[in-house]
């Protein structure tokens, strides 16, 4: 190649490398004082491309080379332009005075309105306006969330929390962060509800394996909605500022206005009216004539009735992305509580860059909430200090140098290990009280068994029993996240003198569940199990009252389940059981109430020991099926998770049982359907949740009391909490062998209405209304109507029950809300 041509083609090559160059400006916020400004908003002006500083007021924006204009806001303070030539890395120190906003020539005369109220009318009119204004948008969104304990106890509950405070990476007073996390995500809306967000980059302290918690669609703040629905923060949601009804809850005072880009900004001060309503304090800033929200600083305390957390700091500003649209820049979330000795505070800021507005978006992606993908925590510290637009604190920087060696400790067999022989230890508690846990991570297995004390059960049929069981979890592919379950469980009733024993498992298999059960055990004859054997126990040992009926089964039964598409699943399960009636073979108890003894296990002639059922044999097969209506699901490297619906969820069974195989002497076939909700949001007024059933026995051959169709009833003072518990129904009573139709409706005021009285409102009462529903051929037109209210998981309710007009029931019921068993990882 000619010298000349050569010189030529190098100069074109550094004129390409240099275009497609990036710098940034770099350096840090201050007020007039000389301290930090935390979280300022660093923008390009006429574009979506900007950044935020850090806690401590530093920031760094990476940029081409150029000519730019700068703006550095940040609620409360004078906006600051500056104009850069970018050549190279640009460090760039900028003061922020005090906005002082001034008070307009505005006479208000005695007992007048304040003009703050005439600009809240006017962003009121525009709400729905501004709500509704960007159909569809793309952005890029930055997260970084940090969680750190301030304080703690030396011990909690026997355990030494300085041990755990060192696992954590603590310091020697159990003070630090306990989770730091950042996440770059790119995420797609379309109105009114529709999100696709997809994780890019994720970087956890302490951990090379994790994915961020940080959810860009979880930041839910929106103050052009009517209500901010954040149910971790609070049972209720909280009003805006300028909500339809707003004026109900706030009064307005108006601190002046500034000058910003050619646009007057009021500034707002809320009082709410009501100490007590879930309302904001703090202020707001509206743009004159448009009446759009420029930015927000409010709080919430725990006036407010907060869950978990004291105070909550709430800040968001917006930023034209367009001529007529104005979209948020960045939202800090910071927060500080505490329980039982411990002290935690921490934030969470997003920054929203590289807006695209009404972008051409293929729908169906939207049945994708959140996707995360291989190699999104695997970044390189280059990476992230290229592209993280909110510089870290030097407590940050340590922590992750710090946590990185305890990360890389943590997945060594011989720490896990180490971990497994100290929690592995049995103790006394654990063995009676909680449960011994045999655990091998490394492995990802574990063998649970049962606490002793909770295996010990009384009824008059076995008399005293032990029933004890253990289960086994093994992760069998971490891709996938599937895992083998095995579980098995002995029982022995001194008095009945028998020896019962059973094994169930689960078993994953190329998108489907096998299932398998088997042996021999005591069952309720209802087979929806309203009463616990531990109810059962108390009642029959201190109150005379039997109040559960069993009979005996030895069985065999298998199933296979699988997801059709999206929300739908569907199954079958096949069983063989021998079924035996049972009669009660003791009658002692601790105390014997004058006049009550107890009666016999058969429900029906409460007075004789007769047999409910001879002695019979079933072959059945069970067809199910669901569908919630929603195919939307989330992605992980693991595999397809599908999401709770918004939408009621549809189930359909229909069971057979056969004649004449393997001497079965059951014939008949039952249809079943239902329609369930929970947590319907009603705003304001807490959330309902709906259960409707109907079934009919298409034959009726032959089969036995067992093979009925049973409802969910209560007989005792204590109950657990479902959407399809009748509160007062007799349990056996009312079993049918033709058809139903049952309705359940549940209505939850979260405090609405108790939320308002002086001294019962530290108790964070909920208000439940409960009306239950059932017709059958013999049962006419029943129904339950039951009130009361909810403190934590437990609710104390009172109730009266009806038949037509004639009262049949009415009494005090405690009800228990179960958590959900959390699966093993």
């Amino acid at each position: 190649m000619p010298k000349k041509k050569y010189f030529v083609l190098v100069i074109l090559l550094l004129i390409a490398s240099a275009s497609f160059a990036q710098f940034t400006i770099s350096g840090t916020i201050s007020d007039d004082s000389g301290n930090p400004v935390p979280f300022a908003s660093i923008v390009i002006r006429n574009t979506t491309k900007g950044t935020s500083a850090n806690n401590d007021g530093n920031y760094s924006l990476p940029i081409a080379p150029g000519t730019y204009e700068i703006l550095f806001k940040a609620i409360g303070y004078q906006q600051e332009t500056r104009q850069v030539s970018v050549k190279a890395n640009v460090v760039l120190n900028v003061k922020l005075a005090i906005a002082s906003y001034q008070l307009k020539d505005v006479v208000v005369r005695p007992g007048g309105e304040d003009p703050a109220y005439a600009i809240i009318r006017n962003a009121i009119r525009k709400r729905k306006t501004y709500l509704n204004e960007v159909k569809a948008y793309n952005c890029t969104v930055y997260v970084k969330g940090l969680q750190k304990l301030l304080d703690a106890p030396k011990k909690f509950l026997g355990r030494d929390i300085n041990q755990v405070a060192r696992e954590f990476g603590l310091d020697s007073n159990r003070r630090g962060i306990v989770y730091l996390s950042e996440s770059q995500s790119k995420l797609s809306v379309e109105k009114p509800d529709r999100v696709h967000e997809e994780m890019i980059s994720s970087k956890v302290s302490g951990s090379n394996r994790g994915f961020s918690f940080n959810r860009a669609s979880d930041i839910k703040v929106n103050i052009y909605e009517n209500h901010q629905d954040w149910q971790q923060i609070s049972n209720r949601p909280f009003i805006s500022p300028i909500a339809d009804n707003a004026l109900n809850y706030f009064n307005y005072k108006w601190l002046g206005t500034i000058e910003e880009n050619g646009e007057t900004i009021n500034k707002i001060q809320l009082l709410p009216k009501h100490a007590f309503e879930a309302t904001f304090t703090g202020v707001i800033y509206i743009i004159e004539n448009t009446w759009r929200v420029h930015s927000f600083d409010v709080q919430i305390t725990k006036s407010a009735n907060l869950n978990v957390v004291d105070t909550l700091n709430v800040r968001e500003q917006y930023v034209p992305v367009s001529k007529k649209a104005w979209m948020p820049s960045t939202i800090k979330l910071e927060f500080t509580g505490g329980f039982f000795g411990f002290k935690f505070g921490g934030y969470v800021v997003a920054v929203y860059s590289n807006y695209e507005l009404d972008p051409v978006i293929n729908k169906k992606e939207f049945a994708e909430v959140l996707r995360i993908t291989n190699g999104v925590n695997k970044k390189d510290s280059v990476y992230w200090e290229q592209e993280r637009p909110v510089p870290l604190t030097s407590e940050e920087i340590t922590d992750y140098k710090k946590k990185a060696i305890l990360a890389k400790k943590r997945e060594s067999k011989p720490y896990l290990d180490s971990l497994d022989k100290v929690s592995n230890h049995l103790t006394v508690n654990k063995f009676l009280l909680t449960g011994y846990l045999l655990r091998d991570r490394y492995k990802k297995q574990y063998v649970y068994f049962n606490p002793v004390l909770q295996s010990f059960l009384y009824n008059t049929v076995e008399g005293f029993t032990l029933n004890y069981g253990a289960r086994f979890v093994k992760q069998i592919d971490s891709a996938s996240n599937k895992f083998l379950r095995l579980g098995g469980n002995i029982r022995y009733g001194i008095a009945e003198k028998k020896l019962h024993a059973n094994v169930e498992g689960t078993i994953p298999v190329s998108g489907y569940t096998l299932s398998f059960a088997g042996g021999t055990g005591v069952y309720d004859l209802n087979n929806t199990e309203p009463i616990s054997a531990i109810s059962n126990t108390f009642n029959s040992l201190f109150g005379r009252s039997n109040l559960q009926k069993l009979y005996e089964r030895t069985f065999a039964s298998a199933g296979i389940s699988h997801r059709i598409a999206g929300g739908w699943n569907a199954g079958i399960t096949t069983e063989y059981a021998d079924r035996t009636s049972l009669e009660n073979s003791t009658s002692y108890s601790i105390f014997k109430p004058k006049g009550k003894d107890f009666t016999s296990n058969n429900p029906f002639v409460p007075n004789a020991n007769v047999p409910l059922f001879p002695q019979n044999q079933s072959f059945k097969v069970n067809v199910h099926s669901s569908y919630n209506f929603s195919n939307k699901y989330v992605t992980y490297p693991s595999g397809r998770y599908y999401l709770p619906s918004a939408y009621p969820t549809l189930t359909v069974n229909y069971t057979k049982g056969f004649k004449n195989i393997f001497g079965s002497d059951v014939d008949y076939s039952l249809l079943t359907a239902s329609l369930s909700q929970v947590d319907i949001n009603m705003g304001v007024y807490g959330k309902s949740a709906f259960y409707i059933g109907a079934g009919k026995f298409l034959s009726a051959k032959q089969l036995t009391y067992v093979d009925y169709a049973h409802f969910y009833g209560t007989d005792g003072l204590v109950y657990t909490v479902a959407p399809n518990r009748f509160l007062l129904l007799d349990i056996y009573k009312y079993s049918t062998a033709d058809k139903f139709f049952e309705a359940h409706f549940e209505h939850n005021f979260s405090g609405y209405l108790l939320n308002n009285i002086p001294g019962i409102r530290k108790l964070k009462l909920q208000e439940i209304v409960n009306l239950n529903y059932l017709i059958t051929p013999v049962l006419k037109n029943y129904f339950e109507v039951a009130g009361g209210v909810q403190y934590l998981n437990f609710r104390f309710m009172y109730g009266a029950s009806y038949q037509g007009n004639q009262k049949i029931k009415n009494s005090f019921i405690i009800g228990i809300i179960l958590p959900e068993r959390p699966a093993f990882r």
